[in-house]
């Protein structure tokens, strides 16, 4: 086996203790009546140790997440290099300012003295934020365009960039500078290609000079957030997610789901609706969904009668559906955010999934009949045929029992209960299916470290953007422009679905929900709209952003899963747009539908 990047070889072990740490503490207390020293904080840093290797990692393969291509991907070959030379020189420069923050703030913790446990220092984790924003600034600087100089000329101009953002940012820091020059450079990299996290962290950081205020706040936001306790389920959910969409499971499930539903157009589309919902629930990317089952969806839907653009938009818009579905892990990610027990939001979640998949198939148009025959009769819906197919994907199955059972009943913690679910698709996958080897482990982990490093070092940087409106008094004065404004619940409900659903279209989820929720929520709970309340609506509305450029990357997955232009498969997902919309002013106008189910579980 070869050697692993180190980027790689760090993320992966992380990862792999992260899983390890809790189930050890799950067996030892009822042993030894202790467990692990400080095995809650030892495991929330090795989040923080995970999130910056996977940034890293996600850097190294292209997976740093930008709003696309911008004049990156100009057909003009000129303005393609000057662009990227100018979106990865500031992306350079701006990590390399993250860097010089980062040490002062590990600085300010060294003559602190704590320790994790062992005899760790507590500094000594904090000091990988400025190595990884160093090494993530050196690696932007040297990426390689087309036509820019050889490698020894990349390497050289990304370690001068990111030195030069060093001491920028360490010579004024706490010095006061104008906002307007760093909004333009920032605004103009951004569309020139440059990652959404450089320029979100970018941002904090001017806004953090034009008052005078300290840089270490924005390092001190990332840490906030990637040693939160409910943190370390979003990679362990994710790492499960992706062992069941990498091994048969899909097969397994899609069998089922057709015998359940029957093989004909509306059995199979209803049942590729559920599939892709239940799916993006588990892997945590609605794109990881695409490519884990279009493959797979496409051609039973082409067989079953259904056009091949109406199967291409199915499988593309139900993937953006498991949001609410848990244990999803935008449903987390607004969990923690708002302060609400994440118990709550797993049955919160669950109704309205179902009028959602129920509004796009009806209002979305795939249960409307017409389009081709199919080539061969499709079965029926066959109770024996469902129950064979029931007990050959009972161990995928019975996955969200063990999520949810184990946080619902309290014999876990929600880091505990993810961990226990990362083990149960490591076992199930390997041991009784035997389709989990070495190769396709190390993959699974791989890519999980890709996905939460991307996603965490973006919620580090809007989690500091926040930090500062709301130090500034953003959201009291939001609290009295909309009382204002709208004069009453419905008209405030009808413009947060209008104007969230345009912050989709614009955000990445993750940072749509850091940035925005401790917006909003205020100005909600004004209206008397629960936080549970709100968080459906917000994640339901959130999901047309899935489908809308310049942030819709459903659009951009599906187009090079299935081959088609991007224009093609943008038009295709038009009435699936419509569908979550009415199923998003559903569920605003009937809170009962998200407050119901934990009222009667939980009692509140």
């Amino acid at each position: 086996m070869r050697r692993l990047p180190f980027d790689e070889a760090i993320a992966s072990v992380a990862l792999a203790l992260m899983t390890l740490i809790p189930l050890l503490e799950i067996a030892l207390r009822p042993l030894h009546g202790r467990g692990i020293e400080n095995a809650a904080v030892l495991v929330q840093h090795l989040g923080l140790a995970l999130a910056m290797f996977g940034a890293i990692l996600a850097e190294r393969t292209g997976h740093l997440t930008t709003l696309g291509g911008g004049f990156a991907a100009a057909r003009n070959p000129r303005l393609r290099l000057a662009a990227r030379l100018f979106a990865d020189g500031s992306a350079a420069l701006l990590a390399g300012m993250l860097a010089a923050a980062s040490w002062n703030f590990v600085a300010s913790e060294l003559d602190g003295g704590r320790e994790l446990a062992y005899g760790l220092p507590v500094w000594a984790v904090q000091a990988l934020m400025p190595l990884g924003f160093v090494i993530l600034a050196v690696r932007l600087g040297a990426r390689p365009p087309e036509g820019a100089g050889g490698a020894w000329i990349r390497w050289l101009r990304g370690t001068a960039l990111a030195t030069v953002g060093f001491l920028f940012a360490r010579h004024f820091d706490g010095a006061t500078l104008p906002l307007l020059p760093f909004v333009l450079w920032l605004l103009a990299a951004l569309l020139a290609g440059a990652p959404i996290f450089a320029a979100l962290g970018g941002l904090a950081l001017a806004l953090f000079w034009s008052e005078g205020q300290p840089l270490a706040s924005v390092p001190l936001s990332h840490y906030q957030i990637t040693v939160n306790p409910s943190l370390p389920a979003l990679p362990l959910f994710t790492l499960a997610g992706l062992v069941f969409a990498r091994s048969g499971a899909a097969a397994r499930l899609g069998a089922l789901f057709t015998a359940c539903f029957g093989g004909g157009a509306l059995g199979t589309v209803a049942a590729a609706a559920v599939l892709c919902s239940f799916f993006t629930a588990f892997t945590g990317g609605s794109g990881v969904t695409i490519l884990a089952l279009g493959g797979l969806l496409l051609p039973l839907l082409r067989d079953a009668g259904v056009p091949e653009r109406r199967g291409i938009s199915l499988v593309t818009s139900a993937s953006a559906l498991g949001v609410l579905l848990a244990p999803s892990v935008p449903l987390i990610m607004y969990a923690i955010i708002a302060r609400v027990p994440i118990n709550t939001m797993f049955l919160a979640g669950l109704l309205p999934a179902l009028v959602m998949v129920a509004c796009l198939l009806v209002f979305g148009g795939y249960l409307r009949r017409g389009g081709i025959a199919p080539a061969t009769p499709r079965p029926k819906a066959d109770p024996r045929r469902a129950l064979a197919a029931a007990w050959a994907a009972r161990w995928e199955i019975l996955a969200p029992v063990v999520a949810i059972g184990s946080l619902a009943s309290g014999i876990a913690t929600p880091t505990e209960s993810a961990a226990l679910t990362a083990a149960y698709a490591l076992l199930t996958q390997a041991v009784t299916h035997r389709e989990l080897s070495w190769p396709l482990l190390r993959r699974c982990l791989a890519d999980c470290a890709q996905v939460i490093g991307g996603v965490m070092v973006i919620l580090g940087m809007a989690l500091g953007l926040t930090n500062y409106l709301v130090n500034a008094g953003i959201p009291d004065a939001a609290v009295e422009w909309a009382q204002a404004v709208l004069p009453g619940k419905f008209a405030f409900l009808l413009a947060l679905n209008v104007f969230l659903f345009a912050a989709g279209a614009l955000m990445e989820i993750y940072a749509a929900i850091v940035v925005l929720v401790p917006l909003l929520l205020p100005v909600a709970q004004s209206y008397g709209i629960d936080p549970v309340h709100f968080g459906v609506i917000f994640l339901a509305v959130m999901e047309m952003g899935f489908l809308c450029p310049p942030a819709g990357m459903n659009i951009f997955f599906a187009s090079a899963m299935f081959g088609k232009p991007i224009r093609e498969v943008a038009v295709s997902v038009l009435p699936a747009l419509l569908a979550i919309f009415v199923g998003a002013l559903v569920i605003s106008w009937v809170p009962e539908i998200a407050t119901w189910l934990p009222g009667v579980l939980l009692g509140g």
